[in-house]
């Protein structure tokens, strides 16, 4: 089963969290932050404009991205963890 978010949302799958840190430190799960980067799964069909068109996302599925720190909802599905968020929550596309 695939999730299809409306409009301009897009679900997105957060990646790892590190586990080391630069200096080789090995974090607990308690002292991890959520990462503010992921993997776009899946994109709306754009933003509505007031004459009823659409205007396409600038991300698609498979693009890696940045994103606000407390942007998005948490969901669960099918034992996954996604972030739905709006695009305007995106700051940028990692190429």
């Amino acid at each position: 089963m695939k999730v299809v978010p409306l409009g301009d949302n897009v679900i997105v799958k957060r990646l790892d969290a590190e586990e080391k840190t630069a200096g080789g430190i090995v974090l607990p799960d308690s002292a991890k932050e959520k990462p503010q980067e992921g993997r776009v799964l899946s994109v709306g069909d754009g933003h509505r404009l007031p004459d009823g068109s659409r205007v396409k996302l600038s991300v698609k599925e498979g693009d890696r991205i940045v994103f606000r720190s407390y942007a998005g909802n948490d969901v669960g599905f099918d034992g996954d963890e996604l972030l739905i968020l709006s695009e305007d929550d995106i700051l940028a596309v990692v190429r």
